[in-house]
């Protein structure tokens, strides 16, 4: 195998089939600020302007979607969350790299080896030792930090991924500290719906209770509790919620019903599956209200089956890579939730991301019945997400979009990552953007206009998430 990049392989017009694409790409897409509002990023990091003492901790700390394909290739499991040195977990992930063809990471490593570390050679076990040591001379130099790759990639705005009982200290920092790129706490309150679960339910009420300086023992308590943190996460500068959920719930509840379900929960009674699913409907609509209170943008990440490995999870926790691709109906609940918060006059700013491609027109053309004019883009489908934000799963996601609503007033892509490496994938979505338009137009499908097709990339790509978040 060659060690350097083949000539042909990730060049300067990698995924641009056409000069129209080319063009859009290099005169447009390209020079595009990032506004990447969805993702995981720590904001302690942030505020101290982190800086790595390795590539190992900067690459594969936290990355599952390595780990997983690590473990697909036999590497054990010392070498990826375990004990072994960052010297070793980086020759693991070297050996792994060129069994990785035709998966999307092996253009992503190589396209964040050449765009964040100037190398241009493929990784495997032959060159792991030069790029271990180039990477980690680059991670020694002054403007490899946090705030450094911020400004390297032309950052403009951060969303953080929040609990309500987080203190937002560490935003409150970067606001003071003058950083150039605005750094937002998104609200998510998974845990509140947790009541099936009581001592992760219990111990995040005691949490929230001591941040918020008063005792939780109502439902009315806790609604209280939740609108003083949105509030004051509104003060901090967010903008947006959002809530992940194997599917919206289907049934309704009552406040009675739902006082009755909360009360059972704080004395540790077993919680059905039905008592879930309404206590589950009636926080989700108190949530809605809140977000369109407020003018707010409401993110629906739906689908998932989570820690499906049960003996791992358990050895490993939450987020290590054991979670997959549901196929649960989607629609019957979505619909129920999205028109119960219609018909009170609350549907706020909503993105629906959608993990199935089967329900790709689902999400679709389900955004279109709760337009309801007041703005441009009120309610999306979201940016192809998590098993499906790669080439194939990017062209579906944008195809049903655009068969069943505007691309224009699309609000484009976010990583959805705990990387600070990642950003590379909004050039990735760009050039895969770029060379859908370019391509159909060069076949007489858009009007070879050039100016008009700016237009078009610049609003998918920066415009419209910047107005969403308010910049």
């Amino acid at each position: 195998m060659a060690e350097f990049l083949p000539m042909n392989y990730l060049n300067e017009d990698f995924f641009l089939n056409s000069a129209t694409a080319r063009r859009l790409f290099h005169e447009v897409a390209n020079d595009c600020p990032v506004y990447d509002y969805h993702g995981h990023l720590s904001a302690r990091e942030i505020a101290d302007n982190h800086r790595w003492d390795n590539i190992t901790e900067l690459w594969l700390g936290s990355d599952h979607y390595k780990w997983r394909l690590m473990r697909a290739n036999g590497i054990d499991e010392k070498f990826i969350t375990g004990d072994a040195s960052p010297r070793e977990k980086f020759q693991a992930w070297a050996e792994t790299v060129p069994h990785t063809l035709r998966n999307p990471m092996h253009h992503w490593v190589h396209m964040e080896l050449r765009r964040y570390f100037d190398i241009d050679e493929l990784l495997g076990p032959a060159t792991a030792e030069s790029i271990w040591q180039r990477c980690n001379q680059r991670l020694a130099e002054p403007d490899f930090c946090v705030h450094g790759i911020l400004e390297k990639f032309r950052v403009k705005m951060v969303g953080t991924t929040d609990d309500p009982a987080d203190p937002l200290d560490d935003h409150l920092r970067i606001a003071e500290g003058g950083l150039a790129t605005r750094v937002m706490p998104t609200f998510r309150p998974d845990k509140a719906l947790a009541i099936d679960q009581p001592e992760m339910f219990l111990a995040w009420l005691d949490k929230l209770a001591a941040i918020c300086g008063r005792s939780i023992l109502t439902l009315d308590d806790l609604c209280s509790a939740l609108r003083q943190r949105h509030d004051h996460f509104h003060e901090a500068g967010g903008r947006m919620s959002d809530h992940s959920l194997d599917r919206c719930p289907a049934l309704d509840c009552s406040p009675a019903t739902a006082q009755g379900i909360f009360n059972n929960a704080l004395h540790r009674q077993m919680i059905s599956a039905e008592e879930k699913e309404r206590f589950t409907f009636f926080m989700m609509v108190f949530f809605g209200e809140l977000d369109a209170g407020k003018g707010w943008t409401k993110q629906l990440h739906l689908g998932p089956l989570r820690m499906v490995n049960s003996r791992m999870s358990q050895l490993l926790g939450p987020d290590r890579g054991f979670d997959t691709m549901g196929d649960t109906a989607q629609g019957h609940g979505l619909i129920h939730y999205l028109d119960a918060l219609a018909s009170r006059e609350q549907l706020p700013n909503i993105i629906l991301y959608n993990i199935n491609p089967r329900d790709n027109y689902l999400f679709a053309s389900l955004t279109g019945a709760f337009q309801d004019g007041s703005r441009a883009g009120k309610i999306q489908f979201g940016a192809a997400w998590w098993f499906l934000d790669q080439k194939e799963g990017i062209e579906m996601q944008l195809n049903a979009l655009c068969a069943s609503g505007l691309l224009s007033r699309f609000i484009g892509m976010l990583t959805d990552s705990r990387s600070f490496l990642s950003f590379s994938r909004h050039e990735y979505f760009r050039r895969i953007l770029c060379n859908i338009i370019g391509g159909e137009t060069e076949r007489g499908e858009l009007p070879d206009d050039f100016d008009t097709l700016a237009e078009l990339v610049r609003a998918v790509c920066a415009g419209n998430a910047r107005r969403m978040v308010g910049l």
